[in-house]
């Protein structure tokens, strides 16, 4: 961390090259209206065998870019039903996606590498790039999407060209564009297991020879997204909780000259749901006995409704306590909130991509991107609870969160016909994250009512703003017709400013202050952190040697590093001991072991790969492989303990991770017949001291810590892989018979990081199959689609159920969707 005077110094230079960046960004744009207009070009259309990707930001074909990447096309995402991230998991090895939790919204981890679903404060390691602009949430893995050109995924860091929040790898989404001629197109699809169906479609055109446009939406409803225990004591019992999704997006093409083009997205996002929840059953852990909601303050004990089978898709989660309903005025679910859980996103991104081409050989781009994201929530955080007269006890919490942020890159790029080329650029990130919530840790209401009638311990409002700057800069050098040498690094610099206040607390906690004594139980009413600050700055530097044997043979060995910032923790909890944040309230040495508990370190990787890619057979074969180990340094980790109801941030000493990667594809000798597949084998585990629990006494630093050196790493199957098939077989001119499948493996893995005895979700498979019929143009189509056609459960993540007792071994383990059948009606015309 830095002192003041360097912070200071920072923040004049941050925002000296922030309007450096705009001003430059708003320059391109006049150029652009004062460029004479040309008709477009026409370009020929690409060979099928050729995928374009953007893994170093500029087009490249996959064969030749020296990075492992999967890609997924816009015809396999529909042949599937993909319309969300957790979607793709059976297509991409080792890849890990968990939608729902108060905290992110969500999860995505590459090879053992992520981050936890129950923060809102750290940014993801795996990076969610989304039209070329990085997005630091993870709530966007609950949204869908569609009208999708594209899906790439990156594996290992990316920090040179994709920037501070891609350590482990991007997830990488690219809608369509406007076409070079009119059309339009549309689906509608019912699924039967969740009872739910969706309506989309797009019309795209040009509307004149400089300016093209394409406008797309999508709806869904869904009836049955999450289905209850019986007995569970919820008005959704017999109902189940639904999903609405609305998703709108207008796109602009913009080519004026020659020499300059501009692509403007809007997108629009509104999802409801019943649940945030979601998918997250109980585990009752080696005595397979439901443990009681458990409230130490008070001794009350609220009975489980958990049935300890976490196969069947049905889940237990109850309407909130009636005596715990009464919000505080002007807060966060106050006349919303009526016993029932709920979940809300509206979601606003903007991007606008420019290219002005300076002369033959240098190329100018600017990417703007704004995202604004509003949610609040409701649910039962005990995630399960029954009075003895049958009524629901759930602990209730409400949310409401956002996020604003504001992203400018410029990059300079050069095309030059010697052996020297370059690419140097800069980056501006400014973001704003309030949260505010209600919350119950200690539940003072059961001791004895509120004068103010309010059911809550306290209100905290959480806010979060950071600014971060960076420069990079990438060369490469064909030393030979056939050898290249490339590199670059990355200067990256993060401010961030945290503030926590507690305006409201509940009198049974006001009173125990005053029977504790001292500096009482939790802080006062009214109590503010003030600002705490944390900055941080990183170089990243990378460098890759490119051997072409071929023109259809490449082989490459690369050197990468990674950078994710740290910050502060956001879900600070109202303990006595926060009082000594601020200066003047008890030592320096107090004040920096308060600071110490609630702000965690900068995550780093190194290391790198070493790969092979090779189109045989005429091209008729591709197989692409890479063996990879990375090192990742003070990871960043939040567990929760359940029975103190507290999170634990730390950092993990060392992750070390290793393994080989494999896609193939081959068009067969059979008319129509397509087969592929991937294969992933991970070692990931930690390698240094990780104190991940400070064991059944809760002290730190005594016997009973919990260290997991030499433990696997969480989320980390050792083999995984998948095979598909896709039949495409000509009935007449105008009938084609379609026949699609994949079958996805899944060796076993730990599903969190917190003890040698975490929860191991055992090996498994899924199977996705569609039957289709229709013209060879596209113009109609008619489909049966199964997603998860066995029925497989498995667990993504795993934690402790808050409010557990002494000895209580209960578990949330959140789960995939279940099994999916659908029938699908296509046109294009």
């Amino acid at each position: 961390m830095k002192d003041h005077s360097q912070r200071q110094e920072s923040v004049s230079i941050v925002q000296s090259v922030r309007w450096l960046l705009m001003g430059t960004a708003a320059s391109l744009t006049i150029s652009g209206f004062a460029a004479p207009a040309f008709a477009q070009d026409e370009v020929d259309e690409k060979d099928n065998a050729i995928i374009i990707v953007n893994a170093r930001k500029q087009d490249e074909t996959l064969q030749e870019t020296p990075v492992t990447v999967t890609s997924i096309s816009a015809d396999t995402l529909d042949k599937f039903q993909v319309n969300e991230v957790a979607d793709v998991v059976s297509r991409i090895p080792a890849l890990n996606v968990q939608v729902g939790g108060s905290g992110a919204g969500g999860q995505i981890s590459l090879r053992g590498i992520g981050t936890t679903n129950i923060s809102a404060a750290f940014d993801s390691a795996v990076a969610f790039d989304f039209d070329g602009v990085s997005i630091s949430t993870m709530r966007l893995v609950q949204a869908s999407f569609f009208d999708v050109a594209q899906i790439d995924v990156l594996k290992g860091p990316q920090s040179l060209f994709f920037g501070k929040s891609a350590s482990a790898g991007v997830f990488s989404v690219r809608s369509a564009d406007p076409t070079k001629s009119w059309e339009m197109g549309g689906k509608a699809s019912y699924e039967f297991e969740e009872e739910g169906y969706t309506v989309g479609g797009y019309i795209s055109g040009p509307i004149s020879d400089t300016l093209g446009v394409r406008v797309a939406a999508q709806y869904q409803d869904i009836n049955k997204y999450v289905e209850l225990e019986a007995g569970t004591p919820s008005v959704f019992l017999n109902t189940g909780k639904g999903l609405k999704n609305f998703v709108g997006r207008v796109t602009l093409q913009w080519d004026p000259s020659d020499n300059f083009s501009a692509n403007l997205k809007l997108n629009y996002n509104h999802n409801f749901g019943d649940s945030l929840l979601g998918h997250s059953d109980i585990s009752c852990g080696a005595n397979g006995v439901a443990d009681d909601v458990f409230l130490a303050l008070s001794g009350v004990r609220i009975a489980s409704n958990a049935t300890c089978d976490i196969q069947d898709g049905l889940y237990p989660h109850p309407d909130g306590h009636p005596a715990l309903q009464v919000i505080a005025p002007g807060t966060t679910g106050a006349g919303r909130y009526k016993g029932q859980s709920y979940n809300e996103t509206n979601t606003f991104f903007g991007r606008l991509a420019m290219d002005l081409e300076l002369n033959d050989s240098l190329t100018l781009s600017s990417v703007t991107g704004i995202l604004d994201l509003e949610n609040e929530h409701a649910d039962h955080f005990s995630y399960v609870g029954i009075l003895p007269n049958g009524d629901p006890g759930g602990l209730p919490a409400p949310f409401s969160d956002a996020l604003k942020q504001y992203t400018q890159e410029l990059r300079l790029t050069s095309d030059y016909d010697g052996m020297f080329n370059f690419m140097v650029g800069g980056f501006w990130e400014s973001r704003s994250q309030p949260l505010q919530t209600s919350q119950n840790a200690f539940i003072g209401s059961f001791l004895f009512p509120d004068s103010r009638g309010i059911g809550y311990d306290w209100v905290a409002n959480r806010a979060t703003k950071s600014e971060a700057l960076s420069f990079f800069g990438s060369a490469s050098f064909d030393i030979t017709d056939q050898l290249e040498l490339s590199g670059g690094v990355r200067w990256t610099d993060e401010q961030k400013v945290h503030r926590t206040s507690f305006p409201f607390l509940h009198n049974a906690l006001t009173f125990l202050n005053g029977i504790v004594g001292g500096i009482g139980l939790v802080v006062p009413e009214g109590f503010q952190t003030g600002p705490i600050e944390f900055s941080d700055s990183n170089i990243s530097p990378e460098v890759t040697l490119k051997y072409q044997a071929t023109p259809d043979l490449n082989f490459y060995a690369s050197y990468k590093t990674g950078f994710k910032s740290g910050g502060v923790d956001n879900s600070i909890l109202p303990t006595a001991a926060l009082q000594f944040v601020k200066p003047g309230f008890g030592t320096d040495a107090q004040r920096q072991a308060a600071l110490d508990s609630i702000i965690y370190d900068s995550e780093t990787a190194k290391g790198g790969e070493v790969g092979v890619k090779a189109m045989l057979a005429d091209r008729a074969l591709r197989i692409n492989a890479s063996l990879f180990y990375f090192v990742f340094d003070n990871l960043q980790v939040q567990n929760f303990d359940g029975a103190a109801v507290r999170f634990l941030t730390v950092n993990a000493g060392e992750v070390t991770t290793k393994g080989f990667d494999m896609d193939w594809a081959w068009q067969t000798p059979v008319e129509g017949l397509r087969l592929s597949g991937t294969v992933g084998y991970t070692d990931a585990k930690f390698t240094d001291t990780f104190i991940s629990s400070n064991g059944p006494d809760s002290l730190p630093g005594t016997a009973d810590d919990i260290d997991l050196d030499g433990r696997r790493a969480a989320r980390a199957p050792k083999w995984s892989g998948n095979i598909a098939f896709d039949w495409s077989i000509p009935m007449s001119d105008s009938l084609e018979f379609g026949l699609n499948g994949n079958a996805f493996y899944s060796g076993s893995y730990f599903a969190s990081n917190t003890t040698f005895n975490d929860y191991v979700q055992g090996d498994y498979v899924t199977l996705d199959g569609s039957v289709s019929v229709g013209h060879p143009d596209g113009k109609w189509k008619l489909s049966l689609i199964g997603v998860n056609l066995t029925n497989e459960i498995w667990a993504n993540t795993a934690g402790d159920r808050p409010f557990l007792p002494p000895g209580g071994d209960d578990r949330v383990v959140t789960q995939n969707r279940g099994r999916q059948l659908f029938v699908e009606a296509a046109f294009k015309f």
